[in-house]
């Protein structure tokens, strides 16, 4: 028996105090960082074709999330379905429908809580809003101050609780810190430091009576040990925000599941559904941890998918079709996009879309290209490559934006783009028309070195023509200098996926590939 709803304090303790004193096993299932991967992945996280999936060689889709689900609450008596975040962006699917297909299919599943993930705040306060309005389960947000933000004054909550098998649990939301710099919050929220956010929510759930004490937060697996490690009276971390795969079979995988702080066990399950995480706990009477063990369930082709599932999406994507299956390109091998390699070093698809956009624009006087690693969401397979398939890696609907700036702030740009190369920050700049070197041992500020253009050293006080996208412009992903320091700006490029479509149909068969432009000391 499960009840969503909220509880005074004076209900809690009436419900704590009848509760008979034995121990309590809870299932948290969990997803996170899902990015409207609605339809089967490939194992290059991108789109995957029909024939490949009827083979048994996709991932992931909410029809098989709908499977693995319901048997998980088949198998267990007291059960709760979680989400870590960043529901949005990453499809044609939330281009299209922005947040009401996720909306629509959490309801499905289920979801009793999740927090916000910066990627909620991509299309502003207002898209937020309606998501907010349409799921039937709360959204969670601990560390922003939007009191002064009317769209999400009162539709969203700091924590909640819910009666689980005659049991309280408190659920706290957390928020990256910086979702100002990631994504388009606006001006009225101020987001505030994780730890002190989250221990002023536990103070107020202990104060209520509540001993059973889950984050979900979506602000990474650092900020998620450091949260454990400063903050009392916290059980469970479910992660999200750096598609941090945890598993104790495989030996690649970032940490254990869970990884234990103290008494706190952090879970993550990769991103893009390709994972069901799965953890059981046992507490105490007094709501103490006494074991939590489980897995991250891979989401395979032997898992089964719901029919009527299959056919709402199919129907959903009826609108969809005729541009994502226009073939745009072809490769002759696959292009490199994964997280790990384009947010920590030169990779295959940072130079195609660096390559791209300088191309787009050289004849503009403009020398330097600078992508974010962050906007890059895929790879391609070797093959035919849709419009599909390049939204897959693009899918922003970001455009082209072009300035001058001195060979200084360059290299403070740079600067900025590997201060977090170590926490696999979007910001890390993929680049053309530019070589440079960094030391990611070195203090941030003073990493990088080596910084050539046209083979020759740059020069801090001469003048450069540079293209990135409009967000990068902006200030996203802490490129504030090229907000401030930008002269002659224009952000209203050409789109970048139509920039980097039509760069691959020009080059016939696209051969992907590293030339050392980026080198790690």
């Amino acid at each position: 028996m499960k009840t969503n709803l909220i509880l005074s304090a004076a209900s809690v303790f009436a419900l704590t105090a009848t509760t008979a004193l034995a121990d309590f096993e809870l299932t948290i299932l969990h997803t996170n960082d899902f990015h409207a991967r609605f339809e089967p992945i490939s194992a290059f996280d991108s789109g995957c074709s029909d024939e490949d999936n009827a083979a048994g060689e996709c991932f992931g889709g909410t029809a098989r999330l709908v499977t693995a689900i319901e048997e998980a609450r088949a198998r267990a008596e007291n059960v709760i379905l979680v989400d870590g975040g960043d529901q949005f962006q990453g499809s044609l699917f939330y281009t299209y429908y922005k947040g009401a297909m996720a909306a629509e299919f959490m309801n499905k599943l289920g979801y009793d809580a999740m927090t916000v993930g910066n990627h909620e705040f991509d299309d502003g306060p207002e898209v937020l809003r309606g998501f907010v309005d349409s799921v039937n389960f709360p959204i969670l947000m601990s560390n922003a101050d939007f009191s002064q933000e009317d769209l999400l004054v009162g539709a969203i909550k700091k924590s909640y609780v819910i009666e689980v098998g005659g049991e309280i649990i408190g659920l706290i939301g957390l928020t990256p810190q910086d979702t100002d710099e990631l994504a388009s919050p606006g001006d009225n929220i101020n987001f505030l430091d994780p730890v002190e956010s989250v221990q002023h929510q536990v103070d107020a759930l202990t104060d209520m009576g509540v001993n059973k004490i889950i984050v979900l937060s979506h602000s990474g697996y650092n900020v998620d040990k450091r949260v454990a490690a400063e903050t009392t009276g916290v059980d469970v971390i479910v992660g999200g925000h750096t598609n941090t795969y945890l598993s104790n079979l495989d030996e690649d995988a970032a940490g254990k599941y869970p990884t234990m702080v103290g008494d706190t066990a952090i879970v993550s399950a990769y991103a893009y559904g390709k994972f069901l995480g799965e953890l059981n706990v046992y507490f105490d009477d007094n709501g103490k941890v006494l074991s939590a063990f489980g897995e991250p369930l891979i989401m395979d082709g032997n898992v089964a998918e719901d029919a009527d599932t299959v056919a709402r999406i199919d129907e959903l994507a009826i609108p969809l079709d005729e541009i994502r299956n226009e073939v745009v390109a072809q490769t002759v091998a696959p292009i490199d996009g994964s997280r790990e390699n384009c947010r920590a070093m030169e990779c295959e698809m940072g130079n195609l879309v660096a390559d791209a956009m300088l191309a787009r624009v050289a004849d503009q006087g403009i020398q330097i290209a600078i992508a974010n690693g962050g906007g890059l969401r895929a790879s391609i397979d070797a093959g035919e490559v849709t419009m599909g398939e390049v939204l897959t890696v693009l899918p922003f609907q970001n455009t082209l934006a072009t300035f001058q700036i001195s060979g200084a702030g360059v290299v403070a740009a740079l600067e900025n783009g590997v201060s977090q190369v170590e926490e696999g920050a979007g910001r890390f700049p993929q680049v053309a028309g530019l070589t440079y070197a960094f030391d990611a041992t070195a203090e941030p500020g003073s990493r990088v070195s080596d910084v050539m253009v046209g083979g020759e050293p740059i020069d801090p006080d001469a003048i450069y023509g540079v293209v990135t996208n409009n967000y990068v412009r902006g200030g996203g992903d802490g490129y504030a200098i090229f907000a401030t320091d930008a002269m002659n700006a224009y952000d209203y490029g050409p789109s970048l996926e139509e920039v980097v479509a039509d760069y691959m149909a020009e080059n016939g068969e696209y051969t992907p590939y590293l030339d050392g432009r980026i080198t790690l000391k």
